[in-house]
């Protein structure tokens, strides 16, 4: 029988993997072997199980365990992230920046966009044979389209040059083993995805988890903004353009500030309010299995059987907040104490700063099976990206400042007036590092901007000789993650990364 092959692993026909309302299920698996491309793509339920497809790949460099997590890559190569699990060598390894191109998490991320982005190749180039309303076919086209954007822009942010696929691949294909393509090609994909995504009627919320207008314009303001940065460089035509996409998502009204710290690992808030795309979780059907890594090392807190202390905030970063700034309070974005497991009235230091705002208490105390989302876009960020490019564009104006200061507002903290262009830059780059740290952001921004935050000054160092706080000091090769291994092996066409 004729299956369905891809560069990047089989299309996985489930339907379902999102939160959806009414009596549909979360997860209602079809087994791929009894399915060809001829004889799959012929219902409309068929056009929506495959678009559910690409969102699982979403997923996967989020699962965790002794041997850390893919998704701790970035936090790592910050500099301001610690870890107490010693079989987890990938992680120090970054930590220490001496990456090399056999490291797991980049081959995690590698793998499983690239099968993402084939799943929506193959959704892209199928769903409009498919007899059904045009309506939905059009929305259905628009998250494929999107979710090959998100997946490409972090592919590209990641690796530099990548290949750059656009079509179904078999085993004839001359894409089976493809050459590499140049940043600026990949962006015109991204940006093309985009705007089809724009114009194909995605409500701005769905609270299923889907794609929704919000995310689609929320992630265009953050590929303008990176594209004004490096490696592009182009500037601000690009701050402009990052500012109105951001605008046009705060002028909608449809997205808010939560009122409080909490609720940023609230299962009950998700797809609401200030998360505007995210990774879906269920608990008992696919429960967020990174919690157990941000669980402080075996200090017995936990209803979870494994303590791996695989993550937490490194003092030096945590002590360099405002004394006064609520995020940094105890119980806020970081916990340095905790009950006993066992005794629920007994309080246990931890020895570190854990990441509270990733902890879902329901499920760290009781079910050991976790409800909540991880969010990939919320509305601070989006608040961020229109003050930091309406300044770049134009200096510090009211908006700007209205933006940046209901962030400080809710961190208590006093709201900013009467700086020039470039204070008001780094403060912004600042509430960025502060407000969404641990969340895979900060690295990206180090690499567009070129700067790192000093810890002790409170400012920003160029990139390519910052020191971490704890002794390596960057070089230009860790502007990048090396292509890994593997891929080179296996596709000679791929030009290993410099440096690695």
């Amino acid at each position: 029988m004729k299956t369905i092959l891809k560069k990047y692993g089989l299309l996985a026909l489930i339907a379902g993997t999102l939160g959806f309302t009414g009596c549909k299920k979360f997860l209602d698996e079809s087994d791929p072997g009894n399915f060809t491309v001829e004889n799959y793509f012929t219902k409309p339920e068929h056009a929506r199980s495959s678009v559910n497809a690409i969102y699982a790949s979403l997923r996967e460099p989020m699962s965790s365990g002794f041997g850390g997590g893919a998704w701790t890559m970035t936090e790592f190569a910050t500099g301001q992230a610690a870890t107490d699990l010693g079989q987890a060598v990938d992680s120090y390894f970054i930590k220490d920046l001496q990456n090399t191109a056999d490291n797991s998490y980049g081959l995690n991320y590698w793998q499983n966009y690239y099968k993402g982005i084939g799943n929506a190749n193959l959704s892209i180039a199928k769903i409009p044979g498919i007899a059904m309303d045009g309506t939905e076919m059009k929305r259905l086209l628009g998250e494929a389209h999107f979710l090959r954007a998100w997946y490409y822009f972090n592919l590209v942010q990641l690796f530099g040059n990548i290949p750059l696929i656009t079509e179904p691949v078999d085993l004839k294909s001359e894409q089976l083993r493809p050459k590499q393509a140049a940043p600026e090609e990949v962006y015109k994909l991204i940006i093309a995805d985009l705007s089809t995504a724009e114009a194909a009627g995605l409500p701005w919320v769905d609270v299923t988890g889907k794609a929704g207008l919000g995310a689609v314009k929320s992630l265009l303001a953050k590929v303008y903004l990176t594209m004004a940065g490096y490696p592009l460089q182009k500037g601000n035509e690009y701050f402009n353009l990052a500012a109105k996409k951001a605008e046009e998502v705060i002028d909608a009204k449809q997205f808010k500030l939560f009122d409080n710290y909490g609720d940023l690992h609230n299962p009950a808030k998700k797809n609401v309010e200030e998360n505007i795309f995210m990774i879906q979780y269920k608990t008992q059907i696919i429960p967020a299995n990174w919690q157990e890594l941000i669980i402080p090392y075996n200090k017995n807190i936990s209803a979870y059987s494994s303590e791996t202390g695989g993550i937490y905030a490194t003092a030096d970063f945590v002590k360099s907040y405002d004394p006064a700034d609520l995020r940094a309070k105890e119980g806020q974005f970081f916990f340095t104490k905790f009950t006993n497991q066992d005794n629920r009235n007994q309080e246990v230091e931890l020895g570190g700063y854990f990441l509270y705002k990733l902890f879902d208490v329901v499920a760290q105390t009781t079910t050991a099976n976790s409800d909540l989302n991880w969010s990939l876009i919320r509305y601070a960020d989006v608040l961020l990206i229109y003050a930091e490019a309406s300044n770049e564009v134009s200096g510090p104006g009211a908006k700007a400042y209205e933006s940046i200061n209901l962030i400080r507002k809710r961190a208590r903290l006093p709201e900013l007036s009467g700086l020039s262009a470039s204070q008001f830059q780094e403060a912004i780059w600042r509430e960025r590092w502060y407000e969404l740290c641990f969340e895979n952001i900060t690295w990206f921004d180090m690499a567009r901007l070129h700067k790192a935050f000093n810890l002790s000054t409170k400012g920003f160092d160029n990139y390519v000789g910052h020191k971490f706080t704890y002794g390596p000091v960057l070089t230009d090769r860790e502007l990048l993650f090396p292509i890994p291994s593997r891929e080179l092996r296996n596709n000679t066409n791929l030009i290993p990364t410099k440096g690695y």
